[in-house]
């Protein structure tokens, strides 16, 4: 089994205008890169398409929205309550059908 790196790491991020340093786990660098990238990238197109007629201030509310909008909409895809009712009926009367036999 491969053995996963997790040691911290210090890396920079570039996020809209600024450099944030954090420490992280070396496994999640490339997350963290994509996901500075997917902040800067939504800022970026709220701040052309409201240049001059919102705040910074505004635009980034408006970016996290978008992004926990996305972030919620993947969430429910990967509800897996509803099909849980139905495997647990399923292996009960899989169980059942091999108490009889």
């Amino acid at each position: 089994m491969a053995e996963v790196n997790n040691e911290k790491l210090n890396i920079r991020l570039h996020v809209y205008d600024e450099e944030i340093q954090v420490a992280i786990k070396r496994s999640d660098e490339e997350l963290y890169r994509k996901a500075a990238k997917l902040i800067t990238d939504r800022y970026n197109a709220y701040a052309q398409a409201y240049n001059g007629r919102k705040g910074e201030h505004t635009i980034a509310l408006m970016t996290l929205i978008d992004i926990a909008l996305m972030y919620e909409r993947e969430h429910g895809k990967n509800d897996t309550a509803p099909y849980d009712g139905i495997l647990e009926k399923l292996t009960s009367e899989i169980e059942e059908a091999l108490k009889d036999k």
